[in-house]
């Protein structure tokens, strides 16, 4: 079951204000509508459904195992971010891309898993992780360009002149 950051809500002062820190989800991803959102893909990327829902992620922290001194053995800091790719309608058809070009990064039951300690903050190593996936669904969402007919003619020119060589090098 995925677990809610506690960085999203805000917190009442005495004098019933409402106060929320800096460091908060919200100003982290600023784009993000609402609690069910967690961040939208750039608008750059072809999709029709831009929102990635919170419910599809399961967030989880550990213990991280870079060097932080008496304080690393008490702080769960590293954050793991996973989703089964199966199920993820809000990717649309980039999720077979996805598995083809990161498939060291799926376990077994096909869950895409990330992971970031780049930091020794559980909320920016949180937001590292969605930028991770921010950045491979934007890549899986690029259409590859088609060489131009220059383009082809010296590829196939130089690959003849390569096969050339390795032939006469053999002699």
């Amino acid at each position: 079951m995925p677990t809610r950051c506690p960085h999203q809500d805000l917190l009442k002062q005495a004098d019933g204000t409402e106060f929320q820190s800096i460091c908060s989800l919200d100003k982290l991803c600023p784009d993000s509508r609402g609690s069910d959102t967690v961040w939208r893909v750039l608008d750059a990327a072809s999709q029709t459904n831009n929102d990635i829902p919170l419910d599809r992620l399961t967030v989880s922290y550990c213990q991280s195992s870079s060097p932080g001194g008496q304080n690393v053995n008490k702080v769960n800091a590293k954050a793991e971010v996973r989703f089964l790719l199966a199920t993820a309608d809000w990717m649309q058809s980039h999720g077979q891309k996805m598995a083809i070009m990161h498939k060291n990064k799926i376990n077994r039951l096909g869950e895409l898993i990330l992971t970031s300690e780049c930091s020794c903050s559980q909320l920016r190593n949180l937001a590292d992780c969605l930028q991770k996936t921010r950045d491979m669904v934007a890549e899986a969402s690029q259409v590859p360009m088609e060489p131009s007919k220059e383009d082809a003619v010296l590829r196939r020119i130089r690959i003849g002149n390569m096969n050339w060589e390795r032939l006469r090098k053999r002699e």
